[in-house]
């Protein structure tokens, strides 16, 4: 079956539940304040694409591949980001809601996450070297296994997460949030 390909399109306020997006690929292409919201968009390729002011809550995204594309103002409530094509995932996102999202053994090296709230997102075993969590609220996210070598998290808040049981390496952290590498050994720190 061969997929349709589109290239630098602009589509905007579609609610993608009522009428289906078209498998297939596309590049250069922008979403503006469309509607993705429990809507079926697996086996889709995008590339160099741009999602804005989008809602995708609890689409479903299987083997979908996310290359170069920049999520701007989106609300991403429980994406399962771990079940798309992993051979190919270069994402960043800006000022978007990921809450209870999961990222489970993603390659996401540099990505970028700026002013997103993060609350409990599973970073289980996910390699973030190098990664950037500006102005991020990271309440209950899980790191377990995770590589956050040389990732910054100075502007983070709220995140706890245990140096013991992730690779730490030259990652940034500002002394406020140092209760969150601290949090298994109950201290009382001001």
């Amino acid at each position: 079956m061969s997929q349709s390909y589109f290239e630098d399109l602009t589509i905007e306020k579609m609610v993608f539940t009522e009428k289906p997006l078209a498998k297939g690929f596309y590049e250069g292409c922008t979403f503006s304040g469309c509607d993705f919201a429990n809507a079926d968009i697996s086996d889709t390729n995008f590339t160099d694409c741009a999602f804005k002011d989008c809602n995708l809550s609890l689409a479903k995204i299987v083997k979908t591949t996310f290359n170069h594309v920049h999520f701007t103002g989106c609300k991403m409530l429980g994406l399962h980001f771990d079940e798309c094509s992993k051979m190919i995932f270069s994402v960043q996102f800006t000022s978007c809601v990921l809450n209870l999202s999961s990222f489970f053994r993603l390659n996401m090296k540099k990505t970028t996450f700026s002013s997103c709230s993060l609350h409990e997102v599973d970073f289980t075993e996910t390699d973030l070297a190098g990664a950037s969590f500006d102005d991020c609220d990271l309440a209950g996210a899980i790191f377990d296994g995770t590589n956050i070598e040389k990732a910054d998290f100075r502007k983070a808040i709220n995140y706890t997460l245990d140096p013991d049981k992730n690779k730490v390496k030259k990652a940034r952290f500002a002394v406020a949030g140092l209760a969150g590498l601290l949090g298994k050994h109950n201290l009382d720190i001001h």
